[in-house]
């Protein structure tokens, strides 16, 4: 059984091939799109930059959000840590009171 699906992608309208699990293509296909919406939205900015320019813009973009969603969750994991210590130590002095 073969378990990979060949896509093509399109991006700053070059055609990418690829060979993904089926689970990943609604995925991909969606990251695609965003890059070329953000692309689209830089390109009506800056009139005269090129295509490297553009995605490089769209993937400092794309990498703050990813840096802010990963120090979210960071802030929620030790936030959740933290409640645990206080819970323990409120069950701590429950028992020895």
């Amino acid at each position: 059984m073969n378990d990979k699906l060949p896509i093509r992608l399109t991006i700053l309208e070059r055609e990418y091939p690829l060979t993904i699990p089926p689970s990943e293509e609604e995925k991909l296909r969606e990251a695609s799109k965003r890059i070329n919406e953000m692309v689209s939205k830089f390109r009506q900015i800056h009139k005269n930059a090129d295509a490297q320019d553009l995605l490089v813009m769209a993937n400092l973009q794309f990498a703050s959000k990813l840096l802010d969603l990963e120090q979210t969750l960071q802030q929620n994991s030790e936030e959740e840590e933290l409640k645990k210590v206080y819970e323990n130590l409120d069950e701590f002095i429950k028992i020895n009171q």
